[in-house]
C-alpha cells in the first residue's frame, strides 16, 4: 500500500509539473532557408536548440522551424481572503501573505498554472 501511495504521489508531481500553457511562433522560412537561431520576443538572439527564460516568465526553445514557449509560473489560488499574492518577477515565483502583516505566510489550499 506504501508504494502504491508514493506511486500516486509521484505521478501527481509528474502531472502538476507538466500540466503548462504552451504555445509556438513558426520561424520564417523563405526559400527553405535553415535557421542557426532564434530572435526571441524582446529582441535577444538565442542559438538553435538553446532554452532560455523571457520576460514574461516563460521558458522557450530554440527549434530549428519555430520557438516554443511554456509558461511555467503556479499562481497560488484557494486562500484566505484576508490574505495577498505577491508577484517575484526576480524568479517567477508567487508568495502569499495577510494584508495586515506582509511579514507572515498564508497557507494556500491550490496551486494553478
Amino acid at each position: 500500500q506504501k508504494a502504491f501511495q508514493a506511486s500516486l504521489m509521484v505521478l501527481a508531481t509528474f502531472t502538476t509539473a507538466c500540466n503548462a500553457q504552451c504555445y509556438a511562433i513558426a520561424l520564417d522560412n523563405n526559400q527553405g532557408n535553415v535557421h542557426t537561431q532564434c530572435k526571441d520576443i524582446n529582441g535577444v538572439i538565442h542559438p538553435l536548440n538553446s532554452k532560455w527564460r523571457n520576460s514574461y516568465c516563460e521558458e522557450c526553445y530554440c527549434g530549428e522551424r519555430e520557438i516554443s514557449c511554456c509558461n511555467l509560473i503556479l499562481e497560488p489560488a484557494g486562500f484566505d481572503a484576508t490574505c495577498e499574492k505577491i508577484f517575484h518577477e526576480s524568479n517567477c515565483s508567487y508568495t502569499v501573505v495577510e494584508k495586515n502583516n506582509p511579514g507572515k505566510p498564508c497557507s494556500v489550499g491550490t496551486w494553478v498554472v
